[in-house]
Order: structure tokens, then sequence, then C-alpha cells
């Protein structure tokens, strides 16, 4: 199910986001790189689109996280 972070397929392939990045915040991921292309990568130019970006995946890292302990509960539960 994609959400508001996830970009299509073919916006994806037409910015060149190889296969191992797309992920459920992609969306957020184009406009780091084009902006990383166009400032020449200076680290400055770009933070507040990588800070979006990590924040992302920092949350959907917590939200996974959560999910296995919940799943690990249910599994000793059921013991």
């Amino acid at each position: 199910m994609p959400s508001s972070s996830t970009a299509s397929q073919s916006e994806l392939k037409a910015n060149g986001v190889p296969l191992h990045w797309r992920d459920s915040c992609s969306a957020l991921l184009i406009p780091l790189n084009v902006c990383r292309t166009k400032n020449n990568y200076l680290p400055w130019e770009c933070e507040h689109e990588k800070h979006a970006y990590e924040k992302c995946q920092y949350d959907d890292y917590l939200r996974r996280m959560k999910e296995l302990a919940k799943l690990k509960a249910q599994a000793q539960a059921e013991e």
C-alpha cells in the first residue's frame, strides 16, 4: 500500500533511483538527490531535505521494531 512518502515506480525509474533505495521514504529521496546534484553535493545546501529523509527512515525503523516486538510477544504468549 503506497503512502504519501512513497513515489510511484515510474517516478523512481525516471529519476534513476536504484532498486535497493525504493522503500517507504522514496518520495523524499527524489528531491534530496535533485538538490544534491544541483548543489554539487555541498553538505550544507540540502539539510532540510536530508533531515526529512532521515526522519522518515528512522520512523520506519521504529515502526518495524515495534511490529517485531509485538510478533515476538505473541509468539511467546502462544508457547
